[in-house]
């Protein structure tokens, strides 16, 4: 079965490389608010005819908007660098990225999975952006990672990363540090199925009762949890 998995790694860039990596979040983050902009204006004409027909001045709202479309606004990256040059100093398919990831939060929107895509701010605490593999062009080697336009950057390889690149996400955390996680498709075992079923049954003097096994008590369990759940802020009903 193939699943796909994430290996989040620390990276260490020299100077000309965290110069770079700042870049490329700007214009990607720039990128994604770019078109989020010209989809929000082809959105604010339907609620433009919806205010005037419930004004009286139409008798109904007939208006019907355009979904976001991927494919027109990645070919559309290519016009916009004509515009912005500085676009161009980082690497492309960090901006196809953006735009692809714009259009996956529309359709999740579109099939009221989640709210609507918003404006993303240089503020937020956490900054990234993600780039696709391409021809070798992310590659693990022994100290070094090789990423595009930045070469290679040493990181810090804890374990071994197995099955095939499909692209990289670069971060940024308040405290200037940076990380990369890796999303790989790889192979892994299937249990195979039981057919069967198991009932578990919780209490406060039981903890937990499997079916058909001996159970676990803990004396007094309820008081122990309620400590711990107090511990972070959690009270009940009543006290």
């Amino acid at each position: 079965m193939m699943v796909k998995k994430a290996f989040k790694f620390r990276i260490f860039p020299n100077g000309k490389q965290v110069e770079l990596i700042n870049k490329t979040i700007g214009c990607s983050r720039f990128n994604f608010n770019f078109f989020l902009g010209k989809q929000k204006e082809k959105d604010a004409y339907w609620y433009i005819v919806e205010e005037m027909k419930q004004n009286g001045q139409l008798p109904s709202n007939n208006w019907k908007g355009q979904f976001f479309n991927k494919y027109e606004s990645v070919k559309a990256v290519r016009e916009l660098k004509e515009h912005y040059p500085f676009l161009k100093e980082v690497d492309s398919i960090s901006l196809q990225k953006s735009v692809e990831n714009l259009a996956d939060s529309y359709q999740r929107y579109y099939k009221k999975q989640n709210k609507e895509p918003r404006f993303k701010s240089k503020k937020n605490k956490v900054q990234s952006y993600t780039t696709k593999h391409t021809n070798g062009n992310i590659a693990l080697l022994d100290k070094h990672i090789k990423l595009p336009k930045l070469g290679l950057v040493r990181f810090a390889k804890s374990r071994e990363v197995t099955g095939r690149i499909l692209n990289a996400t670069i971060r940024r955390n308040p405290s200037g540090k940076y990380f990369v996680s890796i999303l790989v498709e790889t192979e892994v075992q299937e249990y195979s199925k039981t057919d069967s079923a198991v009932g578990v049954d919780l209490g406060l003097k039981i903890l937990r009762r499997f079916q058909m096994e001996p159970y676990s008590v803990i004396p007094n369990g309820f008081a122990h949890w309620k400590r711990n759940w107090q511990k972070h802020n959690v009270f009940f009903l009543g006290e």
